[in-house]
């Protein structure tokens, strides 16, 4: 009976020891290389927006953070539509969001729903939504919509024309 015991126990805690696997969403991001005279990194924005177009959650922010002053904030508001939407009511740098930006070439980020900066989503329609803009260049913006909470492993993705490249969205439930 005790080796029936000891064995429930080990079996037991193996399975409480293990992490709970939360429901979240990784984004590939594609930056295109431009052949252009003058080519600057691009800022970019990556937010959650909701059925009537609120913000549900600032995911991840690139600007320039190392410049003197907080000099590169002010370029933020050249993403207008996550400007208008959100951007100019944050604090910079926003902690768990903001990152520099980053060269051509797909960059991976992935977020656990109710981990910073990915809240609990309310079950409903929602929009990735992914704005690039750049010094001496353009802006573009380009949104996957999806249904939130998913019921299997899913995965969206769209693609911009200039700014931005293949943007993908991998949904876990």
């Amino acid at each position: 009976m005790a080796k029936k015991v000891l064995k429930f126990s080990v079996a037991l805690s193996a399975v409480v020891g293990l992490p709970a696997v939360a429901a979240g969403l990784d984004v590939n991001v594609g930056i295109p290389q431009l052949q252009v005279a003058e080519y600057h990194k691009p800022y970019v924005a990556v937010w959650l927006e909701n059925a009537d177009g609120g913000v549900a959650a600032n995911l991840s922010v690139w600007y320039d953070v190392k410049k003197r002053d907080a000099e590169g904030t002010k370029w933020l508001k050249d993403m207008r539509q996550w400007w208008r939407r959100t951007g100019r009511e944050l604090t910079f740098p926003v902690d768990g969001v903001t990152q520099p930006t980053k060269p051509a070439g797909a960059h991976a980020l992935s977020f656990a729903e109710g981990k910073n900066p990915m809240p609990k989503l309310a079950p409903g329609q929602y929009k990735l939504m992914v704005e690039a803009a750049r010094e001496v260049g353009g802006r573009e913006l380009v949104s996957i919509p999806f249904e939130w909470p998913v019921k299997q492993a899913t995965s969206l993705s769209a693609k911009g024309s200039t700014e931005l490249g293949q943007v993908k969205l991998d949904l876990k439930p």
